[in-house]
């Protein structure tokens, strides 16, 4: 196993230079009377100044951040990006956090903190938080085929090689799908237990189009048939994006890789419609698209995932159950919300219902995610020391 390096964020002049140049040359589209910044059009941008060094130190100054490689079956060695911050109580819990996209480890800055806090209340973790491959500050796969099981297999491996035998799991968006499979490959031996704030089920049979009208009065509640409004909406109006990457990402990459606008307009819309009314102030925005920009294997190497998956049987709708126990946090603002009376899971032994909150939940509403993590893995619960000998009380 390969040693861990120290590792800081350092864009070079030469980069910034570029991305100067590009903005300056930048050609805007018309908008039309009233357009929003992210309405029913889509983004509306506007130019405004940034401070990229500002920032790069801010994250290298609060963040512990390392790299490592990890050798991934069929694919050679990967040089991973990862945080790793560990609490100062000793039975500490393991927990690896997994983003999505379009997020990054950016996603986890404020958990991160709040996770490792000591406490004899409620229970205090190490928190690994990974860069995916082609994500931020970690190299991408160079051949075809890198799917959900490769995903799964840089982020164990990790864990392993900081000592981190057995450990739980947290994911959102991809997240969600990779730490799953994770729960499948490596669950009970070494993946104890694992958490999502974006749960998937599928419906009941029969349920379709034709029974939109009957679901309205057939036993759902008032929270239930608001997640389905949700949902109805993003499927029809919010996954242009998913059709796109899905099917071909090469295409879209050029426009991605070569345009800083074209990429902050393409994820911008995101975190807008995604969000419960969040308040995003230009930095964090830009902030969190800069780390695409300047990401290792360049922004087009992140949206593979998409075409990858859905090559792959079953994989976005996978119906083989997992063993260990698992938690769900319910945010009104996620994307796909199914109404409880979907959920069958018999290894299902926590959940949360939130009043606020969307996609990003752990930028977005931190203290709701940390606080769901703490009570799940805390003293009465049922998952109260899974990981053998810590428990994480101080």
């Amino acid at each position: 196993m390969s040693s861990e390096t120290p590792f800081q964020i350092s864009v070079s002049d030469e980069q910034l230079a570029t991305l100067h140049k590009k903005l300056e040359l930048a050609a805007f589209p018309d908008e039309l009377e009233g357009m929003s910044s992210a309405g029913e059009y889509g983004a509306s941008l506007a130019d405004d100044g940034y401070d990229w060094r500002k920032h790069e130190a801010q994250l290298n100054e609060q963040l512990p951040q390392f790299t490592r490689d990890i050798e991934i079956e069929g694919f050679g060695s990967l040089n991973i990006h990862y945080i790793h911050k560990k609490s100062e109580v000793a039975n500490v819990i393991p927990l690896l956090f997994v983003h999505g996209w379009p997020g990054s480890f950016f996603e986890a800055t404020k958990i991160v903190p709040l996770l490792v806090q000591a406490s004899p209340d409620h229970p205090s973790f190490h928190v690994v938080v990974p860069s995916l491959p082609g994500y931020g500050f970690s190299t991408a796969p160079t051949k075809k085929g890198f799917s959900l099981t490769q995903y799964a297999e840089t982020c164990h491996k990790l864990m392993l090689a900081l000592g981190y035998n057995e450990y739980v799991t947290q994911g959102g968006d991809w997240g969600y799908r990779i730490t799953r499979r994770m729960a499948r490959l490596y669950g009970g031996t070494h993946v104890k237990a694992w958490h999502t704030n974006f749960p998937r089920v599928g419906p009941p049979k029969g349920f379709g189009p034709l029974s939109y009208l009957s679901r309205l009065t057939s036993g759902y509640t008032l929270r239930d048939k608001a997640g389905l409004q949700r949902t109805e909406w993003f499927m029809k109006t919010g996954r242009g994006y998913f059709a796109e990457q899905s099917t071909r990402p090469q295409t879209l990459g050029y426009s991605l890789a070569d345009s800083p606008v074209g990429l902050l307009g393409w994820i911008y819309e995101k975190l807008v419609d995604w969000t419960d009314a969040y308040p995003w102030t230009d930095d964090e925005v830009l902030t969190w698209i800069s780390i695409y920009w300047f990401s290792r294997a360049g922004p087009t190497a992140s949206i593979r995932i998409y075409y990858e998956v859905t090559q792959e049987d079953n994989a976005l709708y996978p119906t083989e159950p997992t063993t260990i126990p698992l938690g769900f946090s319910y945010f009104p603002k996620e994307l796909v919300i199914p109404p409880r009376k979907w959920i069958r899971d018999p290894t299902l032994v926590f959940e949360a219902d939130h009043d606020s909150g969307g996609h990003f939940a752990a930028y977005e509403k931190p203290k709701f995610l940390v606080g769901d993590l703490r009570k799940m893995f805390g003293k009465g619960s049922r998952t109260f020391g899974v990981v053998a000998n810590k428990n994480g009380y101080a």
